[in-house]
């Protein structure tokens, strides 16, 4: 691809990021929602392979199996305040974000680590999630609720800027951080009760890192937008949100541990509105007239597939991801077969005109791309690293598939 000019183009994303990225920290009119209720009372949390910072810590429930990842430490409680001077850690850099809070209104930090400034990577990092007050209460597990504040991301699986088996080893990188509770798409600060209020925020803070990516890099030919776990669930949005200020520019958009979400109208609306994920709808053509109702996770693909077709969409799951089959169980949604949840939300996407390459992996362990677990993993004779490293060099491999999943 020849590098070309983007400065209209650029110019008006700008606009629309800059308004969009942190702002007012008011709550909405009237946001009181309980959400749904907690098919369990003792949450379990995500097991974050994206990265180790401030991941919930895992707790034993009476129904279900919890995962079984020893080095994840307790979600942070005290986080540090921004420094007067950017902290640099190896090769990252942290980058103020001005306005940008995590859940509970603490100081909130991106990452960066140039590299070729033609081929960019901006990856959305996991945490898990809370929608009522039991689940984003202060000792609930279920989510990050702020950060370590000038701790930079690990430097293993993708992130690994030595590894000459990683296909994104001299990737620019923009790495956002995620505290917010709401799958980086909220734009509400939600009253969930008198002595909790919460700052879903998320979209805000990703869509700083979605700036950074156009003001530091407008050379950039390929853009790969990653995530793991709820940082895999905004990605073909945020893919789609790309494409719009980038034409011409090759995008991938890379989903890690989040296949199995299925399509439910009346959760849609509720968790929602919670989140105020309505509040920040592209405005494209193929959105008009959507209801909240529809406006699903497996809907995020379709809707983003549909408006930029020449995004390609890919997407990591193993068979019976315990942290997915955890959340979906909290929903009060039945996930004793995983695996042909994943499949039918891969159908509902393709059977839309939306194709999705998919990497299946046996086992229950959830999110790979953070771990250099990543370039162990073999099914069916095919390499996840050299699945990915296909995507990166503008092929669509075939679909692989666990054929023994235990």
């Amino acid at each position: 691809m020849t590098p070309r000019s983007i400065g209209p183009v650029l110019a008006a994303a700008l606009l629309v990021a800059s308004a969009a990225a942190c702002g007012s920290d008011e709550p909405a009119a009237g946001a009181t929602p309980s959400g749904p209720a907690p098919a369990t009372s003792d949450p379990a949390p995500t097991t974050d392979g994206a990265d180790t910072r401030s991941q919930p810590a895992p707790i034993t429930t009476a129904t279900t199996a919890t995962p079984t990842t020893a080095t994840e430490p307790a979600p942070t409680t005290a986080p540090a305040t921004l420094p007067d001077e950017p902290v640099v850690v190896g090769d990252w850099q942290a980058v103020d974000a001005p306005g940008c809070v995590c859940s509970d209104g603490s100081e909130f930090e991106l990452w960066e680590r140039p590299a070729d400034p033609t081929k960019v990577v901006l990856f959305l990092e996991g945490g898990g999630a809370c929608f009522n007050a039991e689940t984003c209460s202060p000792t609930s597990p279920t989510y990050t609720k702020n950060l370590p504040i000038g701790e930079a991301p690990r430097t293993t699986g993708i992130f690994d800027p030595t590894n000459p088996d990683n296909p994104l080893v001299d990737h620019s990188f923009v790495y956002v951080p995620y505290c917010t509770g709401d799958v980086h798409l909220g734009a509400r600060v939600t009253q969930y009760a008198d002595d909790l209020t919460i700052s879903h925020t998320g979209f805000d803070n990703a869509s700083k890192g979605l700036q950074t990516v156009l003001t530091g890099y407008p050379e950039v030919e390929q853009l790969v937008v990653a995530g793991s776990s709820a940082g895999s669930i905004p990605t073909p949005a945020f893919a789609g949100l790309a494409a719009d200020a980038l034409p011409g520019v090759d995008i991938v958009a890379f989903g890690d541990a989040s296949g199995a979400y299925p399509d439910v109208p009346a959760l849609n609306a509720s968790i929602g509105a919670q989140w105020g994920v309505l509040e920040n709808v592209p405005d494209w053509p193929v959105n008009e007239g959507l209801a909240p109702e529809e406006w699903s996770f497996p809907g995020l693909w379709v809707q983003s597939g549909l408006q930029h077709p020449e995004i390609t969409f890919a997407r990591y799951d193993t068979a019976f991801d315990e942290v997915q089959a955890f959340f979906a169980g909290l929903l009060g949604i039945d996930s004793s077969d995983l695996l042909s949840m994943i499949e039918a939300t891969e159908a509902q996407i393709e059977a839309a005109g939306v194709p999705v390459a998919s990497y299946i992996a046996p086992g229950a362990t959830h999110t790979i791309l953070g771990t250099d677990v990543f370039y162990e993993v073999e099914v069916e004779g095919v390499r996840l690293a050299d699945f990915l490293a296909s995507l990166v060099a503008g092929d669509v491999p075939d679909d692989v598939r666990c054929v023994v999943c235990d």
